[in-house]
């Protein structure tokens, strides 16, 4: 059974609010816990909340400061090259979802024009009340399906062209390899008789 996706908002109940930060707070140490096991790398976790007046920090207070004196160290564009804030966060998820959605409409569109396409070949359809845009995407539809089937076309002929000019190969080569298999035999009979003086033995 999948599990409900959670939806991203604000917990307006105090109690559930809580309890989802401590779940929560749990998972993401494990998760930089294992980060630094498996990849062996440098990670903490500093963590403010409303509930403590000290925030959490793992693995540790001292872990912590070797490794944000570690990154102080190293030059500012360094530092935030691959730095992220929930601004910029969102704003990469927002750019994501809109190609996403610019992907499906486009989908859909085709799919549209498809249908108004073959319907209007099989007589279903015609293509009285069409806007102009749904002319212009009908057109390029059109013009797409003939580059396709242009480069099929090719294709086929560049393959049959390949397959002919092979098979007339072979078939050139085909005496000229009984020729030398014949001149072969010839000469090897003549110095065997040679050799035993005419006599065949």
């Amino acid at each position: 059974m999948t599990r409900k996706k959670v939806k991203l908002a604000y917990i307006n109940n105090d109690s559930s609010r809580k309890a989802t930060y401590k779940k929560r707070k749990k998972g993401l140490i494990k998760k930089v816990s294992e980060l630094s096991t498996l990849c062996g790398v440098d990670a903490c976790a500093i963590i403010y909340n409303p509930y403590d007046t000290q925030p959490e920090v793992y693995p540790s207070p001292a872990g912590v400061h070797r490794i944000v004196k570690k990154l102080k160290k190293m030059p500012e564009v360094e530092q935030s090259k691959k730095m992220m804030n929930q601004e910029v966060f969102l704003k990469q998820k927002i750019g994501k979802v809109s190609e996403q959605v610019k992907k499906l409409k486009k989908e859909n569109r085709d799919k549209e024009m498809n249908r108004l396409l073959y319907g209007n070949l099989s007589g279903k359809m015609n293509l009285q009340g069409l806007t102009v845009t749904d002319l212009n995407d009908l057109t390029w539809l059109i013009d797409q399906n003939l580059k396709d089937i242009n480069k099929r076309m090719e294709k086929i002929a560049k393959d049959t062209k390949s397959a002919r000019m092979a098979a007339a190969a072979a078939a050139a080569m085909h005496p000229l390899m009984n020729g030398k298999v014949n001149v072969n035999v010839t000469a090897s009979a003549t110095a065997f008789v040679a050799d035993n003086n005419g006599r065949i033995m």
